[in-house]
């Protein structure tokens, strides 16, 4: 192994889903206005699209 290969984040695509059964289930809310294939990220008090700035509060 080279050392760019020990640098390489590696995919957290795999945190949004949940295998039961073998079935997957998203565990993180889609975007209303992108549609199904992009999350919401989780802050502190809100929940944010990076790819189309849209967020809801948290109550």
């Amino acid at each position: 192994m080279s050392r760019t290969d020990d640098k390489k984040k590696k995919s957290k695509k795999w945190e949004a889903y949940e295998a039961k059964g073998g079935e997957l289930k998203r565990t993180k809310k889609s975007c209303p206005k992108c549609g199904g294939g992009v999350f919401l990220a989780q802050h502190k008090n809100r929940v944010s699209c990076g790819k189309c700035g849209y967020s809801e509060k948290l109550s």
